[in-house]
Formats: C-alpha cells, structure tokens, sequence
C-alpha cells in the first residue's frame, strides 16, 4: 500500500474522547429561545384553522406567514414547504414553531393549540399510489427479441423496507440574527451550501446576508444531506421573527418519526434465459418518496442505473419511477438507492440458478462485467474490475465455494446453516455531469505567515475522517508536519463551495483538488508570506457523456467494487438467525488511512447487515411511523457484532489521490442479499425470499408453512 495509507491518530479524537466537542445542543442556553414544533396529525388534511392560545411574554407562533420569502425548501424540485401551507402532506407534518425561553411552557402551549383539520383520503398503499414524481426509463440492445428466443422467462418481484440512519446525534439546528443584519445558521448537517442556498431563499436575501457553520455532527448517514436544509429554514424564519436565537433539536422519537429514511423499494424483475445464460432483463423500478420529492431524482437515477448489478446483460430495459404516498418524505442514506436494486437482482441471479441446477456462486461469475464492457447506460467499465481476485480473497476467508455446495444439501434438525453471497458495486461520485455541471467544486488552501496551512472547503466531516484525511493528503504533498495543517467545520463566510459531502465525493474528487493545490503550493511556497493557491474541478477527458434525458454514457468515472459473503445458523424452534460470519473484500482504490478506511468498511457492513435482518419499520393504517423508539426499531448493537473479516483490494483510480476511490457508501450495499440468500439456503427446500428486512417474525412465517 501507498505510505500515505499509514494510520495516525484522528485530529478529532482527542475532544471527542474529552467532551470538549461541542454539538449545537451544547451551546451555552443563555439568551437562546427554544424551538418546538406543532405537527399534524393526520396524513393528508386541509388546514382550516390554528388557534393559538396568548401566549405570555417572551414567546412567539411562528408559521408560513412569516416566511419573507417563498415558502419552499430549496432541494431538488423545491416542492417541500417550510411551514404547512393549506393542506397537510403527512403525519408529523410541520405547521408551525412555538419559540420561548423554557422548553417546558413552550411544551404546555403546544398542547393548547387548536388545529382544525379537514381531513382528506391519503394514499399510503406504494402498490397503489398514482403521483408519480419522477419517471425515468431506458433500454440497450433489442430486449423483445431475446425474449422471443428465449428458453425460459423468469418473472418476481422484490420488496425492500424503511431504513432510518439513526445517527447517535438527533437533528439539531439554531438560526442567530447578528448585529450586522446576516443570519447565522449553523447545526448538525453535511452540506453547509445547500442549507446556505435554501435559507437565502426563504428569507428573500442575498448571498452575503446568511452564513451557515457546520457543528461538531454526531453521524449522518444521508440524513442530514438535505433536513438540514428544511429545518435551518425553519429556524431561520422564527429567528427572524423573533429577534433572538432560535435552536430546535429533535429528541429521539421525534427523529424516527418525521425524518428522512431509505426509500422502501418495489422492483419486478422479468429475465430471459437462453442455453443456461441471462440474455435479457426487463426491470420495473418503483420507490416510495413520501409526501414531497426531497432527493427522490437523484435517488432513484443512481438506484435504476444499478438495477442490473455487476452483470453484463446486452439486452435491457429499465423503468423507475418515485411515487407520491402521504408518508414521511424519504431522502439521502448511505448507497443511495442502490441497495434495494442490488437486492431484487443479486436475489434474482440466485432464484434462477437455483431452478436451473447450477451453484449459484457460479452463474453469478458466469455474467460478472469485466473491463472494457458497456455499463447499463452504455458507457464503460474503464478500468479494472476486480472481482475475480476478490471472490477469492473472501473464498479464502472462509471457505466460501466448499460450504455454498455443502448447504446447499437437504438439511434436518433444529439448526440449520446457511452461506450467501453478493458482489456490488457503487459509482463513485456524482450520478453523470453533475460534478461538471452542477457542482463545480472549488478548493483552496491558505498559507500563513508562520507557514502552518489552511484548507478551505465545505466538505463537513461526519466521522468519516475528513478533518484527517484532508490534511494528511496536504501534509505529504507539502512535506511538512501533519501538525502544521489543519481543516475546521466549515463556513460558507469562508470556504469556498467544494460540493456536498454526499455520494462518495469528498475523498476522491475533493481531496484530489487538495493535493494539486499542494502541489501548486509547495512551488509557489515564499517562507514569511501569506499565500491562497486554488483548484477547480476539471472532469476527466476519458468520460463519455452522460445525457439524463437518454440515461447514455457514463453514469459514473469509476467504481468501488464489493463482494461480501455471510453465514448464518438458524434456529427453527425459534426462529432467531446468529450470524457464524460476515465476510468481505472491498476494492475503495488507495485508503488515505487503513484504520479509518477499514472503520468505514466494518460499520458500513454492519449497518448492512442491520438493513437486511432487525431493521423494519413500518407505519400504521393512518400512515404513521410506529418504530419510534430503540424498543421497537432494532439496530444492531454492541453485543450483536459477528465477527467482521474484512480484506480491502485496492485497485488504484488515476484520478483520485493516490488512487483512491470512494469509500463511505460501498460496504453496505451488498449485505443484504448475502444475508437473505444465506437464510434461503438454510431453510432450504423450494422456499423463494423476496424482501428484507427479513426478520425471526419472518423465519417464523416460513417454517410454519413447511411444518404445514
């Protein structure tokens, strides 16, 4: 490995460690007012009326008639509201703010509100939902005629459920009016620009007259790339009404009620089969993006482009679309949209081995893409895929060829074992142009007098390692002391916009634009003399252009690659599955720290593991969440950690520093088809699985028929 990939202490470590972080929450409370907000509570409603009771001195209401600007959050469609306007979307829906010193009073006048409601006939039901937000559809080769000349046509169907990202830190966001007349935001978030963008607008105001500042953020996970957003907005508008501070963080329940989560998934497969080879695939991709459309395009472009896992299927057609229900609005968590479609496929892959004979290990591997073949956008695989050497790093982990045909034997008595396997990918960096386009990142680093550096750049660190990663890459190119430069939480008053820290970027696209500032630095360096150098994004000259409108080209620069194997024993008295062993080589290019790579890796597989197995949620028939507390919305904890043998291959990306790729996402994508083939397997007999979570409840289900 390169020598940069050599571990340091984290930078953030020692205050963490401490408690001298300090979160939002943690803010000296003097002179800052409370914020609490008034919910609907029903899922689809008209507003008729609100009556606020007097309230006493010190306290305000604070709703969409006080939004000086549009009362919508700028994301992607900007159709989410600040405040409720003159129906109500969703359970949970914010109508309004009460804002005072003492969470308490605010707290009793909540409960003295009167909301009159209409109540109006919501849609919760995905198989029915008729709004569609966003439709995407294509296709390569001539998909009817191989499935005229097909041998055999196989038709399922695949469902996938919620996942909350469940950070340690609830959301939490405070809005400062300052003596010059700016609005300061800051709090919990990922994307410092993208709350900058969104408070501008709802305030009618400039650039210049908002600032927004990443806290120290307990974990994100996707959750926090665009609520932040809507609820810097609503804290900003009642701090503008008020005249005073205004902080507004969430406690548990609140959180896994009414924040973003994974879209729940719908995929109907229809595949060709001719002499023993998948020849065609015709997909139908539906999610359920909730009561507004929040990131749904984005998700749902990055879930449908996956749709054909790592296979190299010449003939395909795809049609995804996001569909209105009068549910929690769903967003950004880690892989994005790519693990509900890499389940339905990986399982789909399984399924039609298993009815033609043949160790499904082996048909996998018999339609792995290779370097050179055309993507399912018709772009290409530019650079080596790694797979082969991969599934052998994990075959040699745990014996994963052997114990895949020994399982795959009629099995008897109370336990029962299984092994699974998946191999994935994810695209690093933004879904086609976007970083040419969209984004246009900008890096600087600042030299001082005293010749320590500065980088500047808006890339929020979440845990994931930024605030050491970053200058590590500055600290070699400039071959100075790591001590000598350092990286603090963004402000939008001082950084430049280097993009969100979302879809695997920062590193890889980010982190390459810090190292050729350094370079430019270090030929540039005056001692005694203060200096700015600057880079921008330049997009490879090697990408075919991706069109949207087509989905042709390339959907992404290069690829992080997975292959993850799980091997579970289950007890058929009960039901409950214990994980023997999680196992997994992931190929994330050059690691710029082992043991914060390897950290990424291990969590990421673990909170894959928790999407496949205990994580369901689900909400009732009026359309609320009713997993609202750790009792009832399992994660996996400390004692529920199998043992996690994790390989990293490193297959260098030429234009990432040092060659990495990105890293964050990859290891949860594949766990969920490892886990649920595994339990397939060890129930054995013709029972086909088709959705995850699958949990005891559902093992239960399964061995009731079979006694039956």
């Amino acid at each position: 490995m390169h020598n940069i990939s050599r571990s340091v202490v984290k930078k953030d470590h020692a205050p963490k460690m401490e408690g001298r972080s300090v979160y939002v929450c943690d803010i000296d409370k003097h002179g800052i007012l409370c914020g609490k907000m008034l919910r609907s509570k029903y899922a689809r409603a008209k507003l008729l009326s609100v009556k606020v009771p007097e309230l006493p001195d010190g306290y305000f209401y604070v709703d969409k008639n006080d939004v000086p600007g549009d009362n919508n959050v700028n994301i992607v469609m900007d159709d989410t509201p600040v405040y409720a306007r003159e129906t109500v979307e969703y359970i949970g829906e914010p109508i309004g703010m009460v804002c005072g010193p003492d969470e308490a009073v605010c707290e009793d006048i909540l409960s003295r509100i009167e909301v009159e409601y209409e109540e109006l006939e919501p849609m919760l039901d995905l198989r029915k939902a008729d709004e569609v937000f966003f439709n995407y559809e294509y296709e390569k080769g001539d998909i009817d005629k191989a499935f005229a000349e097909a041998d055999k046509v196989y038709t399922e169907e695949f469902e996938t459920g919620y996942q909350d990202q469940t950070y340690l830190e609830t959301q939490g966001m405070m809005a400062e009016p300052e003596e010059d007349g700016r609005m300061f935001v800051h709090g919990s978030m990922q994307c410092a620009y993208y709350v900058h963008g969104a408070v501008m607008r709802a305030l009618n105001c400039g650039p210049a007259d908002v600032h927004v500042h990443q806290d120290v953020t307990g974990g994100g996970f996707g959750g926090k790339e665009a609520f932040p957003s809507i609820l810097g907005c609503q804290v900003a508008v009642a701090a503008k009404k008020c005249g005073k501070p205004v902080r507004c963080v969430f406690d548990r329940r609140e959180d896994l009620e009414f924040t973003s989560k994974r879209h729940p998934s719908l995929c109907t497969y229809k595949v060709a089969v001719k002499d023993g080879k998948v020849t065609a695939m015709d997909i139908d991709v539906k999610f359920n993006g909730g009561a507004y459309t929040t990131l749904s395009a984005v998700v749902l472009q990055r879930g449908i482009i996956c749709a054909d896992g790592v296979y190299n299927i010449e003939n395909l057609h795809v049609h995804g679309r996001a569909l209105k229900t009068n549910t929690t609005p769903c967003g950004a968590y880690r892989g994005f949209g790519a693990p509900q479609t890499f389940f339905a496929v990986e399982m789909m892959m399984d399924h039609i081995a298993k009815d033609l004979g043949v160790d499904t290990l082996e048909f996998k591997e018999a339609h792995m893409v290779k370097q050179g073949d055309a993507t399912s956008t018709s772009g290409k695989y530019h650079f080596p895929v790694p797979l082969p050497a991969m599934i052998d790093e994990v075959n040699n982990a745990c014996g994963l060829r052997a114990k895949h045909k020994e399982y795959a034997k009629p099995q008897t008595g109370r336990y029962r074992k299984g092994i699974g396997f998946s191999m994935h990918f994810h695209g690093a960096g933004f879904t086609g142009s976007g970083e040419r386009d969209i984004i246009k990142a900008v890096a600087r680093l600042h030299k001082y007098k005293d010749g320590t550096v500065e980088i500047l750049a808006s890339n929020g660190e979440i845990g994931q390692g930024l605030r050491t990663t970053f200058p590590k890459i500055v600290a070699h190119e400039l071959n100075i002391p790591l001590e000598k430069v350092f990286y603090d939480h963004p402000d939008t008053s001082r950084v430049p916009d280097s993009g969100p820290t979302v879809a695997s970027r920062s590193l890889m696209t980010v982190g390459e634009l810090l190292r050729r500032a350094a370079i430019k630095l270090r030929t540039e360096w005056e001692e005694g003399k203060d200096q700015i150098v600057e880079e921008r994004f330049v997009e490879p000259d090697f990408m075919i252009p991706f069109y949207l409108d087509k989905f042709r080209g390339d959907a992404y620069p290069t690829y992080a690659w997975g292959a993850q194997a799980i091997e579970v024993e289950v007890d058929t008295h009960t039901g409950i599955t214990k994980i023997l062993g999680a196992y997994a080589s992931f190929d994330v290019g050059t690691p710029m720290d082992y043991n914060i790579v390897m950290g990424q890796m291990e969590g990421g597989f673990l909170q894959g593991i928790g999407y496949a197995s205990t994580e369901f949620m689900n909400y009732d028939n009026k359309g609320r969440i009713r997993n609202n507390s750790f009792s009832d919305y399992l994660i996996p904890t400390a004692v529920d950690v199998p043992v996690l043998n994790c390989q990293l291959h490193v297959e260098e990306y030429p234009f990432g520093p040092y060659g990495a790729k990105g890293a964050g996402e990859l290891p949860l994508v594949g766990a969920a088809p490892a886990y649920v083939e595994a339990i397939e397997q060890a129930l054995g007999g013709d029972f086909r699985l088709h959705h995850a979570p699958f949990t005891a409840e559902d093992t239960i289900k399964i061995l009731a028929k079979e006694e039956a």
